[in-house]
């Protein structure tokens, strides 16, 4: 049984501390957040102990730890956890300064311990099939990728000021993605971006509306859409073209149920409602990923370079919507 220090009490740590406790060989040992009332809360709910960040760092009983705090603290307890030999499992991003991931990164390499990034997208059933079925030559060689996806609703501006923006909070998922589908590092970016959902994001200096094209070293491209809004759910789509055909993964919906009738047409269920719904069993399958990190049965899937090419990507990214220019990467 592995024994699991959770960093962070709040909706992630929340998630998480589900899937910790419910797999066979971890246990949720201890929860670690400045505010106490959800410590505590969540600690009694799965019988934890409250450590503090050095208690749970310098405890011997503590396998591994799960950083699910706020981003600014990431990197300072990746670090800390490399020094104490404790193996990481780290929430994206590592943190919103690439410089400062470098660093980091630099700490986890000279202790030698695994780190897997969660970019949990990697883990949907769906998708990781068209991974598959691309490597297995089902279409050929990949030529052109499409994601979509749009949030069902618009953060609030104060959420936009420390996130990072839309490109480093948001987007950074379809980067990765992109990544993970076509199997190569980009090779050049550009992106365009407008404020049309909700004044007080661009008053905050974001966007939420983008558009991204992405070329990759054999030629392939991929285009990305997002909106932080849209009416009908959770929008996450995948459309990959290839030389001999297309792998396509549409939205999960809240049911399969459809209405016909003469006077409606026909009517179907929206999206899941958010990425707590949409992407549920992608958070149980990266956990359980990790668990074999734990047992030494393989490394992480999702690296502290994925973590850090992710942030570059994002950069980029900005860098071409402020100038209206390609970037070379």
């Amino acid at each position: 049984m592995y024994n699991i220090a959770l960093f962070g009490a709040g909706r992630i740590g929340q998630v998480h501390a589900v899937n910790i406790a419910n797999h066979p060989q971890s246990s949720l040992y201890s929860v670690i957040d400045p505010y106490q009332k959800g410590a505590q809360a969540l600690a009694t709910q799965y019988g934890a102990k409250i450590q503090t960040t050095e208690e749970a760092m310098a405890d011997p009983d503590v396998h591994a730890v799960l950083i699910a705090s706020a981003t600014d603290t990431h990197a300072d307890l990746i670090e800390q956890a490399a020094l104490a030999k404790k193996t990481i499992f780290c929430e994206k991003p590592i943190h919103l300064d690439i410089s400062r991931v470098q660093q980091c990164m630099t700490v986890v390499k000279e202790n030698n311990v695994p780190l897997l990034v969660g970019f949990n997208r990697r883990y949907d059933p769906q998708f990781r099939l068209i991974r598959e079925r691309l490597s297995a030559g089902a279409i050929g060689k990949a030529e052109s990728l499409v994601i979509t996806s749009r949030d069902p609703s618009p953060p609030p501006a104060e959420y936009i000021k420390v996130s990072g923006g839309m490109f480093r909070d948001m987007t950074i998922h379809d980067f990765d993605m992109a990544r993970f589908i076509i199997g190569e590092d980009p090779v050049s970016i550009y992106a365009q971006g407008s404020n049309l959902v909700d004044p007080a994001i661009g008053q905050a200096g974001d966007i939420d509306t983008a558009f991204i094209v992405m070329k990759f070293p054999s030629g392939a491209m991929a285009t990305i859409t997002n909106s932080r809004r849209s009416g009908y759910g959770y929008d996450q789509r995948l459309e990959l073209h290839g030389e001999k055909g297309l792998l396509k993964a549409d939205n999960i919906h809240e049911n399969t149920v459809e209405l016909w009738s003469e006077e409606s047409g026909c009517v179907g269920a929206k999206p899941e409602h958010f990425f707590l719904e949409r992407y549920a069993q992608a958070y149980r399958s990266e956990w359980d990923h990790f668990i074999d990190v734990l047992a030494g049965h393989c490394e992480p899937e999702c690296s502290g370079y994925d973590g850090e090419f992710a942030l570059k990507i994002a950069d980029c990214a900005l860098e071409s919507l402020k100038t209206g220019q390609e970037v070379t990467l």
